[in-house]
C-alpha cells in the first residue's frame, strides 16, 4: 500500500499517484519547533531586555524551552518510513538544503540553551553539591544526588561576587545570541514551505516571517498556560497536605495575576504582528490573483472555509485577542484565551501543511486528509491522533523530570540577573 493511501480521500480529477503524503506529524513538526522558539524569546525578554516583571516567567520559560527542544525533531523521526535516516540530518549537517541545515542550527541552539541554564543555576548546583560532599555517611539517594550535582558543577565551585557577576554577563550574552538562532530554528521551517515553487499556496516570501511570529505567540501562550496549571496545582497540593511543619499554604503562591497580565501584553503584541502578516498575505494573493488563484480561492473560501476563517481566525485569533483586551483579566479568562490562541496557531500549521496538499496538480481535483483516530497498526498510530498526542505530551514529561534538578519554582535559589 502506498504511503498516504490510508488517510487520503480523493474528489474529482486527481492523478493516481497523488496522496496526502505529509500528514499530522508534519503539522506537529513546525508547531513543536515554534513552541521552542517562542518559549526562548519569552525568557529573553527578561534576560536581555531587563523586564523585571517577567523574572519568574522567564526562568520557567527557559527550562520549558529546553524540555521542548528534545521533542522538536521527533515528528520528523516518526514520519520517516525509515526513522534511522533522521540521524543523517544531525550527523552530516550542511547548508545545501534547509533540512540539512537543521542539524547545525539544532545543535547550536541546544548548546546555547544548555549553557545559559548552567550559568543561571550554577550557584544552585554548588550549594547542593558542597553539603553532600562534606557529609560522610550518605545514603543511596544522597549518593545519586551527589554524583548528579557534582557533575553539573563541572568542577567550578567559586561563588564569589565577581564570579556570579561573570555568570550574569554570560547569561545576557547567550540570551542575546540565542534570539536570532531560535528564530532561525523555526523560520527555516517556513522557508521550506515558502521555497516550494510547485505549490501556489506555499510559495510566498512572507512564509518564514509568518511562521516566526505565530511561533512566538504559541510559545508564550504555552508557557503561560503551563505556568498557570503548574502553579495552581502546586497550591492545591500544599493546601491538601495540611502539614505546617513542611510548608504552610500561605508560603506557596498560585499563578500571580500580575505576571499573567504583563506577559499577556507581549502576547497581544506578537498576536497583532502574526495576524497582520497572515491577513496581508491573504489579501495580496486575492488582489494580485496570482497563478492558480482560481483553485486556491476554491480551497480557501470553500473547502477549508471552516478551518481557516472559523477555527483559525475567529476562535484562534479574534476571540482570544478580545479576551485579553477586555479590562480586568482573570486567571480563568486568561486560560481560555491561551488555549484558543494555541489552537489558532496549530490550525495555521494545519491549513498550511494539509491545505497546501488539498488540491491536485490537475487543478480540477481535491484531496482530504482523514486523520486516523483509532489506530489499527503502527502506521495509523504514528500518523494519527495517537502519534500527535504522544509528541505533545513528551515535553511535559521531560519538564517534570528536569524540574527535579533545576529549581524552577523557587526564586530564592536562582542567581539574580540584572
Amino acid at each position: 500500500m502506498v504511503h498516504g493511501e490510508i488517510w487520503t480521500l480523493k474528489e474529482l480529477f486527481v492523478y493516481p499517484n497523488e496522496y496526502i503524503y505529509w500528514s499530522i506529524q508534519i503539522v506537529m513538526y513546525p508547531f513543536m519547533t515554534g513552541l521552542v522558539a517562542g518559549a526562548f524569546v519569552l525568557s529573553s525578554l527578561y534576560h536581555v531586555f531587563g523586564i523585571k516583571e517577567l523574572k519568574e516567567m522567564a526562568r520557567f520559560a527557559l527550562v520549558f524551552s529546553f524540555a521542548l527542544l528534545f521533542a522538536a525533531p521527533m515528528p520528523i523521526v516518526l514520519h520517516l518510513q525509515y526513522p534511522f535516516r533522521g540521524i543523517n540530518v544531525f550527523m552530516t549537517p550542511h547548508f545545501t538544503s534547509a533540512i540539512a541545515a537543521f542539524g547545525i542550527v539544532f545543535f547550536s541552539y541546544g548548546a546555547i540553551v544548555a549553557s545559559e541554564l548552567w550559568f543561571l543555576y550554577r550557584k544552585h548546583f554548588v550549594e547542593v553539591a558542597l553539603p553532600l560532599k562534606e557529609k560522610k555517611d550518605k545514603g543511596l539517594f544522597e549518593w545519586i544526588k551527589f554524583l548528579i550535582f557534582c557533575s553539573l558543577t563541572l568542577g567550578v565551585y567559586d561563588l564569589s561576587e565577581e564570579s556570579l557577576k561573570r555568570d550574569e554577563k554570560a547569561i545576557k550574552i547567550l540570551a542575546g545570541i540565542g534570539i536570532p538562532v531560535a528564530c532561525f530554528l523555526h523560520g527555516y521551517a517556513g522557508f521550506i514551505f515558502g521555497s516550494v515553487k510547485a505549490n501556489a499556496l506555499w510559495m510566498t516570501p512572507l512564509m518564514p516571517v509568518i511562521f516566526i511570529m505565530s511561533a512566538i505567540v504559541s510559545g508564550i501562550a504555552l508557557c503561560m498556560l503551563t505556568y498557570i496549571i503548574v502553579m495552581e496545582a502546586r497550591k492545591l497540593k500544599i493546601k491538601s497536605l495540611r502539614k505546617p511543619w513542611r510548608m504552610s499554604p500561605e508560603e506557596v503562591k498560585g499563578a500571580e495575576i500580575n505576571v499573567i497580565k504583563i506577559t499577556a501584553k507581549y502576547l497581544i503584541l506578537f498576536m497583532i504582528f502574526a495576524i497582520t502578516l497572515e491577513l496581508l498575505d491573504l489579501v495580496f494573493r486575492g488582489y494580485t490573483a496570482v497563478k492558480h488563484w482560481d483553485i486556491l480561492r476554491t480551497v480557501i473560501y470553500q473547502k477549508d472555509f471552516t478551518n481557516i476563517f472559523l477555527l483559525q481566525y475567529t476562535f484562534g485569533n479574534l476571540i482570544p485577542f478580545v479576551l485579553f483586551l477586555i479590562p480586568g483579566l482573570t486567571i480563568r479568562r486568561a486560560t481560555i484565551g491561551l488555549v484558543l490562541a494555541m489552537m489558532g496557531v496549530f490550525m495555521m500549521r494545519w491549513n498550511v501543511v494539509i491545505g497546501g496538499q488539498a488540491f491536485s496538480l490537475t487543478l480540477s481535483g481535491y484531496m482530504e486528509y482523514i486523520m486516523p483516530i483509532i489506530p489499527h497498526d503502527w502506521e495509523t498510530f504514528k500518523e494519527g491522533l495517537g502519534g500527535a498526542v504522544s509528541i505533545f505530551v513528551m515535553p511535559f514529561v521531560l519538564f517534570w523530570i528536569i524540574a527535579k534538578i533545576f529549581p524552577v519554582f523557587n526564586s530564592k535559589e536562582e542567581t539574580p540577573v540584572h
